[in-house]
């Protein structure tokens, strides 16, 4: 298909096993990919399903297509809360999860057929991540009260592949969940975790349910913040744009009165990362990433960004200046969606408008 002919609106089908988390597009191959919590759908740019993969008991999040390799990567969290229990409820299973946080990465050439099996049938490893683990279950003291996940750590769901603002070294980079809590002041920014894409392939290993496994590397690359305000569970869909040379996080809208809670963040790819005091981490600094100046700015907290209502669900560059946004719907236990095509104009108070 050609790159300039795409259509304007590809439709998923309908899907029991949760609402859109994330889309990838492949257009060479003439693909797009979609995870729907627990189940990765492939489909042809006119939506007919080429394939799906099935067998996660763990949330399948955002996901990034690398041109380098040819294959699809997610974040992929196995977490014992009310999220993970929600996923076992939903497959009819029973049970305690092992907290583990992963990239899972997907052979999209193998992937040739609906309800192909996650363990067995070849066509996905992962990585285990250690920081977002050990993050996830610090237990940290503050004035002698216990406080649980540092950087309010709920686990990992954007990720891409991005040069490093400000420097151009390609990495992968994926973003924490972050827990909403009005309560604390330790979880107003994105952290983001940085690492070359080659250095992982060594830990790929087969995740079964009977090996929730450890394979990964010690340390990421670098670990970067960028201040946005509070977030309900942080970056959900993180995309870099070659157009723009600029990276798009979309969350879901914070609830704390002194930020202007918007949906959309733009992160400055021109600007480098800075050491910098972490604002309301006691002391701690960190290599923090710039937001754009662009948009709609809120003077009393320094905060820059936009409204928009789709991204959170899954958002895609093309690198021409359009994006494919996951418009979702759900309804009586079945979820859908309807990937629309989209260009970036930089307008107030939405930087998109969809191409009819």
């Amino acid at each position: 298909m050609s790159f300039y002919t795409l259509p304007t609106d590809i439709y998923t089908g309908k899907w029991r096993e949760g609402h859109i988390q994330g889309i990838a597009v492949d257009l060479e191959g003439g693909y797009i990919y979609c995870s729907f919590t627990t189940i990765l759908i492939k489909l042809d740019m006119s939506g007919k399903l080429v394939g799906s993969v099935r067998g996660f008991t763990g949330h399948l999040g955002c996901l990034a297509y690398n041109r380098a390799d040819g294959r699809i990567y997610a974040s992929l969290e196995y977490k014992n809360d009310v999220i993970g229990k929600g996923i076992l409820k939903s497959l009819g299973l029973d049970g305690q999860i092992k907290n583990a946080f992963y990239i899972a990465i997907f052979d999209g050439e193998k992937i040739i057929r609906p309800d192909m099996s996650a363990e067995g049938d070849n066509v996905m490893t992962t990585v285990w991540l250690k920081e977002a683990v050990e993050d996830y279950l610090a237990v940290l003291e503050d004035h002698g009260k216990p406080i649980e996940h540092r950087f309010g750590c709920s686990g990992i769901d954007g990720i891409t592949f991005a040069p490093v603002p400000g420097t151009g070294e390609r990495r992968l980079l994926v973003a924490y969940g972050i827990y909403g809590d009005k309560t604390r002041t330790d979880n107003d920014y994105q952290v983001l975790l940085s690492y070359r894409p080659e250095t992982l392939f060594p830990y790929e290993t087969v995740l079964t349910s009977e090996n929730i496994h450890a394979a990964g590397p010690e340390h990421c690359d670098a670990r970067y913040f960028v201040r946005t305000g509070n977030t309900e569970f942080g970056v959900q869909n993180l995309e870099y744009d070659p157009y723009t040379g600029d990276i798009f996080m979309a969350v879901y809208r914070g609830r704390k009165e002194q930020y202007p809670n918007y949906s959309l963040f733009v992160i400055d790819g021109k600007q480098p990362p800075q050491k910098k005091a972490l604002v309301g981490h006691a002391g701690m600094t960190g290599e923090v990433l710039s937001l754009k100046q662009a948009g709609l700015f809120d003077k009393s907290s320094g905060i820059y960004g936009y409204e928009f209502r789709y991204g959170s669900t899954g958002m895609a560059s093309l690198g021409d200046g359009r994006f494919y946004f996951s418009e979702d719907h759900g309804q009586n236990g079945e979820f859908d969606s309807h990937l629309c095509l989209y260009r970036y104009t930089g307008a107030i108070p939405a930087p998109f408008e969809k191409i009819e």
